[in-house]
């Protein structure tokens, strides 16, 4: 939840701005900028680029073929996506980070160790003379 949480704060100004900059006019890269983050994260897991869908074949049809080629490829996508999720993965970590000082604090304010003991009774019936075997030696 926090990768995604920090995802979501930077996939889209990292997705705007890197279509710019390859010759996607602002409109249409505004529009392709709202990716859902959950949906990037599978795109990018499973190695699908969704910018050819996202663009649309009149943005891409518009574009210097090569840039074009290039945006729909296997590398511009994750490279993309990296520093958001980077973003996102360094706020779980931290979250973690916290979660385990907290819990090491908590712990060592509860003192020595303590051992929980208790008395255990078992009824038992009452013992009854048992026979006594005898071993003959034989010469």
């Amino acid at each position: 939840t926090l990768i995604i949480l920090g995802l979501s704060a930077h996939l889209p100004g990292s997705l705007y701005h890197g279509l710019v900059a390859q010759g996607v006019p602002a409109q249409a890269a505004a529009k392709a900028s709202h990716l859902p983050a959950v949906g990037s994260l599978f795109a990018a897991f499973l190695g699908y680029n969704p910018v050819k869908n996202l663009l649309g074949p009149h943005v891409l049809g518009a574009m210097v073929p090569g840039r074009a080629a290039y945006i729909t490829g296997r590398g511009f996508f994750p490279k993309l996506i990296g520093a958001p999720f980077e973003s996102g993965l360094r706020e779980a970590f931290d979250f973690a980070a916290a979660a385990c000082v907290m819990a090491a604090a908590a712990s060592w304010l509860m003192g020595r160790k303590y051992v929980h003991s208790e008395v255990v009774t078992i009824d038992r019936p009452a013992p009854t003379e048992m026979p006594v075997a005898v071993l003959e030696q034989v010469d």
